[in-house]
């Protein structure tokens, strides 16, 4: 695999790392917010065409917030997202995100439909679509191609992991080779390519993941998402963790602050971190729970750092 090296090598290092604010603000000349969208869609893993059943860690109910119902379109959707923020940034823009399944799995005019509708709604400045990296037809990427030229637009890949067993293990159905191809075709448009990565799925020892941040910066990923493992009820790996529970280790926070700390160090400096933690609704969440929100996990990252003299970076081999 050919090693991808960044035209800005070297960071500034009073950033610590680079963050989704700083790269927003290179692309916008004002304040822009992500406002999440159930467009209706499945996923291969779930109706047959690749699998069934889903990945193992996976209920979509984590991540939707209330105005994402699919009863409701999607200008609906963004116009409810919108009044949640307009109240204390009135100013704001806002991406249109794709997040819940597979937002490229579905007809090509059907999904033109829906992401075209989106760019109308007044003060929508852009895509983020989310997807799996084995549902990127040529024909889509063709389309993504040329309304890339038009408009900001970053497809973001669920990775998960860059270990083929791993990968089995979670119901994934594809291989870490079809994410990496996924991903460079897609740079390969010009299109801005996302990466999202479960840190702590089982069987994956910390020596593993930090040899697996050297793997995605080999690849021309322009953002990282990084999540630490949680389960979550109705899941069938919450079902796995109740059968064998040393198969798992649930990081504490501190734990984990270490972790991503040393898994970013490892990282390709010019990758844009735009998380660490996901928080899950407390009535679906088994394991862990720090009782922590997501700026106060990044403000313990950014303490920890300054302690350490860490950051992004620092020992990544090109």
């Amino acid at each position: 695999m050919p090693i991808f090296v960044p035209q800005n090598k070297f960071m500034n290092r009073e950033k610590l790392y680079n963050d989704l604010s700083g790269f927003l603000a290179m692309h916008f000349p004002c304040k822009v917010q992500k406002i999440s969208i159930n467009a209706g869609f499945t996923c291969p893993n779930r109706d047959g065409s690749v699998g069934y059943g889903g990945c193992t860690y996976c209920n979509n109910q984590t991540f939707n917030p209330a105005y994402c119902h699919t009863e409701k379109s999607v200008t609906q959707q963004l116009e409810e997202g919108k009044r949640f923020f307009v109240r204390k940034y009135p100013e704001m823009k806002y991406l249109a995100y794709f997040q819940a399944y597979t937002n490229t799995y579905g007809e090509l005019e059907e999904l033109k439909r829906k992401y075209e509708e989106a760019l109308m709604v007044e003060d929508v400045v852009g895509l983020v679509i989310g997807t799996r990296p084995d549902c990127m037809p040529l024909s889509l990427l063709d389309y993504l191609e040329e309304l890339g030229k038009h408009t900001f637009l970053l497809v973001e890949y669920g990775i998960e992991s860059t270990d083929d067993e791993t990968l089995r293990r979670i119901n994934r159905r594809h291989t870490f080779a079809v994410s990496a191809e996924a991903v460079r075709k897609t740079a390969e448009r010009g299109i801005l390519v996302g990466g999202h990565i479960i840190l702590g799925l089982p069987g994956e020892e910390r020596d593993m993941l930090i040899e697996q941040a050297g793997i995605l910066s080999q690849l021309p990923l322009t953002t990282l998402k990084l999540h630490q493992l949680q389960l979550i009820k109705g899941t069938r790996m919450a079902g796995e963790y109740v059968k064998d529970p040393e198969a798992f280790h649930l990081y504490t926070a501190d734990e984990y602050v270490d972790l991503v700390i040393d898994y970013i160090e490892h990282l390709r400096p010019d990758i844009v971190l735009e998380r660490f933690v996901s928080q899950s609704p407390k009535e679906l969440l088994i394991a862990p729970d720090w009782g922590l929100k997501n700026y106060e996990f990044t403000d313990k990252v950014k303490k920890r750092m300054r302690e350490k003299d860490a950051w992004q970076g620092k020992y990544y081999k090109y």
